[in-house]
């Protein structure tokens, strides 16, 4: 039986970009303008107010998990309205020693680990289409552990310290992915593994994308009527199950044809299309080019 998600984390090839720590004193208060890449930040002491454009503000504490899949325009500050300090995060992540808010001197009254990551792959928009935009995730020991264990190896850069900091991303995002509760999560990929009966119709899905799989082969799959299935897997995941489907095909098929290892018919069978003209239509539909020219571009 394949794991959805853990398809999803291996598409994406995510490497970490730099992660180190930050922490504030006194009164203070920080605007980062937006950045676009995804960032995270774990509360290892005390406490301050998180305000991301577009969302109520929220205090993070100590052991508070922090992804922001986006990162838009955000504020960070003390309890203690202070005026504000404009950093630019593209520049905050060449930095790394840490990074203090406010007073200069004496021990923080904040402490925190924060950074950012970057995927290998062409369309890191997999992500953004699973999760909220903030994912706030409380009293997480394994993500504790795992966002300390980013930033010892960001900042010691031992030999082989590339291959670990991707591996240590990859745990991180399945366990902020995990922890994002199905109900909060947008309509989507974990909405649908969060609900039991069409897990099992996703799981199958993606264990046989060459399948030539109908509505109503899925429906008993789930164990469902085929209008209930349908409504639920629509509402749930946000799309239609074929093209639901569609696009997960597209998803494997750009990776394969950009390890540039299969030819287009070879590449066509794989997910799930007997005629290779019929791939090269859909294909050019769904990513705007045909099959070859995409191969060629990556």
């Amino acid at each position: 039986m394949s794991d959805p998600l853990s398809e999803v984390v291996r598409l994406l090839r995510p490497r970490a970009a730099f992660a180190n720590i930050i922490s504030g004193k006194g009164n203070w208060a920080v605007r980062y303008s937006e950045y676009g890449l995804p960032s995270f930040c774990i509360v290892l002491d005390g406490s301050c107010l998180l305000t991301v454009d577009g969302h109520e503000p929220i205090t993070i504490s100590a052991g508070d998990f922090i992804l922001l899949p986006t990162t838009p325009a955000f504020t960070i500050s003390s309890f203690v309205p202070a005026p504000l300090v404009y950093l630019d995060p593209n520049k905050v992540a060449n930095v790394h020693s840490e990074l203090r808010y406010g007073e200069p001197e004496d021990p923080p009254d904040m402490r925190s680990l924060g950074g950012s990551f970057l995927f290998d792959c062409s369309d890191p928009g997999l992500l953004v289409s699973l999760l909220p935009k903030v994912v706030h995730v409380r009293d997480s020991v394994r993500l504790s552990q795992l966002v300390q264990m980013v930033g010892e190896e960001s900042a010691d850069q031992k030999p082989g310290s590339e291959f670990v900091l991707s591996r240590l991303v990859e745990l991180l995002l399945v366990e902020a992915m995990r922890s994002a509760a199905a109900e909060n999560a947008p309509p989507g990929l974990l909405r649908g593994l969060g609900d039991e009966r069409l897990a099992r119709a996703l799981k199958q899905m993606h264990a046989r994308i060459d399948h030539s799989w109908t509505v109503d082969q899925l429906a008993r799959i789930a164990a469902l009527s085929r209008s209930a299935f349908f409504e639920r897997f629509t509402r749930r995941v946000g799309v239609a199950p074929m093209e639901y489907l569609l696009a997960w095909r597209m998803e494997i098929a750009k990776e394969l044809l950009g390890n540039n290892e299969l030819a287009v018919s070879e590449v066509a069978e794989r997910v799930g299309y007997g005629s290779t003209s019929t791939f090269s239509v859909a294909f050019s539909r769904h990513v705007g080019q045909p099959p070859s020219q995409y191969a060629r571009s990556e």
